[in-house]
Order: C-alpha cells, then sequence, then structure tokens
C-alpha cells in the first residue's frame, strides 16, 4: 500500500518557516521545508488539516500560531460537525485546526492527532482512480465529493476534496495560478497527478 511518507513545503525561507511550524504548532519533523522562489498566485490548491481531541487545544494552537506570525482566514468557531478555524502561515500554506468535539474533556493540550493533507482536485472520482492505480488504499469515499485514503504509519492521511468546496472551506477564492509548492514523497515514485501535485520518490529524513 502506498502511503505518504513527507511532504515538503516549497518556501522563501526554510529557517524562517521551520521557526515558525515549531513555534505555532510543534511541527518538526513531520514536514519538511525546501527553499524554493516558484511563482504563485492565489488558492494553491491544497489544505493540511491538524485534527486535536478538543476545543480548546484548538484554540491554543491557533493562537499560537498568530502569535507566530500566521493570518486568521476563519475565526474558530463551532459548526455542526464541531469546532475549528483556519490560518495562513506565513509562507503562504493554508492550515486547518479543528477537532469533532463540541466540549471540553480537561485542559488545553499541545497534542496533534492527526494531519491530514487535503488536495483540491476538479474530479474527485478520477483522482481517486488514478491514486488506486497508484497503489493507495481508500479509507473513506464520499462519492464524487470527498476521497480519505488509508494513512498506514504515514504521519500525515491524503485526502481528495472538489477544489472549489475545499477553498471555501478554508474561506479563500478557489483561483490560482502558478506552482503549488508542495512536493509529496511516498514509495509509488515520482509523478504529477491530473491537478499538477508533483510526487516524488520517498528518501529519509534530512539529519537535523
Amino acid at each position: 500500500m502506498t502511503v505518504i511518507e513527507s511532504v515538503t513545503l516549497d518556501v522563501a525561507d526554510p529557517t524562517a518557516a521551520h521557526r515558525f511550524y515549531t513555534d505555532a504548532f510543534g511541527l518538526d519533523t513531520q514536514i519538511r521545508l525546501r527553499a524554493s522562489e516558484a511563482p504563485t498566485t492565489g488558492f494553491r490548491g491544497f489544505s493540511l488539516s491538524l485534527t486535536v481531541s478538543q476545543p480548546a487545544t484548538v484554540d491554543s494552537l491557533i493562537g499560537t500560531a498568530l502569535d507566530a506570525g500566521a493570518t486568521p482566514l476563519k475565526p474558530a468557531t463551532k459548526s455542526f460537525w464541531g469546532y475549528g478555524g483556519v490560518v495562513q502561515a506565513p509562507d503562504g500554506t493554508i492550515w486547518k485546526v479543528a477537532t469533532s468535539a463540541k466540549k471540553d474533556t480537561g485542559p488545553a493540550t499541545r497534542d496533534i492527532d492527526e494531519i491530514v493533507l487535503l488536495l483540491g482536485v476538479a474530479d474527485v472520482a478520477a483522482s481517486k482512480r488514478f491514486y488506486l492505480g497508484r497503489g493507495l488504499a481508500v479509507a473513506k469515499s464520499f462519492g464524487r465529493v470527498y476521497v480519505e485514503f488509508a494513512a498506514g504509519s504515514s504521519p500525515v492521511k491524503p485526502a481528495l476534496y472538489r477544489r472549489r468546496a475545499l477553498a471555501k472551506d478554508v474561506g479563500v477564492s478557489p483561483d490560482g495560478t502558478g506552482s503549488h509548492r508542495l512536493v509529496i514523497g511516498g514509495g509509488a515514485g515520482a509523478f504529477t497527478d491530473p491537478d499538477g501535485f508533483a510526487w516524488e520518490a520517498a528518501t529519509p529524513a534530512p539529519t537535523p
């Protein structure tokens, strides 16, 4: 079964980005960073989601992200599915922090239960077929709307969502051009999917 073994964000300043992700979310080895000036405007077609256990933890992580320099896109609020909010990192990556719980069961923590990479695609069914052909296994599927793949032992779970729906969910316009500024590493080798997301052969994590 193919899984995500690394997620690399192309950023202008890897040192500053690493400092942000450490201060904001406590992320270190889960996300890789690479220097790049690849041109891009508007929505990059993806978001990263942090799933946590309770609303207090959502507020804690969003608060430290804002303190570290993130821009708020959607304030944390309750909805029918739970509680969550959205911020944009200084490097332009969009992050959603959410929980399915609507009430706190204890003090806020910094614990992240799951990281989900949501790819905004033009045709969920077609992209699902494409990824099944590359060895990914479906964990959840909701027709032509949303597909979640099995994460296995990976720290990041891949998922597909309609591009316009994803943009609406994170509070931005769906319009965007240029590089996704994202490279996904996995065991299926190097390829580019129908929506231009690039995968590369998995490589060991760099030594700190």
